[in-house]
């Protein structure tokens, strides 16, 4: 391999190199992203059945023991 062919594929495997890495802190960000949504998304959902559970108890709905 010429001397040209060596610092062409040196600069190839540096720019892949580099992209590899621009794409991973890419992919963490945006998966950490996600988990904050879900998480949030959760507590939320948890709020909501709580709130759910209160308007029942108010409404005198709340769930009476079933005898056997």
């Amino acid at each position: 391999m010429s001397k040209t062919e060596c610092r062409a594929a040196n600069d190839m495997t540096e720019a892949m190199e580099t992209t590899m890495q621009r794409l991973q802190g890419r992919f963490q960000a945006m998966s950490e992203q996600l988990e904050s949504k879900i998480d949030q998304m959760g507590t939320r959902i948890d709020d909501l059945e709580k709130n759910v559970a209160e308007l029942m108890t108010q409404a005198g709905m709340e769930e009476q023991p079933t005898s056997k």
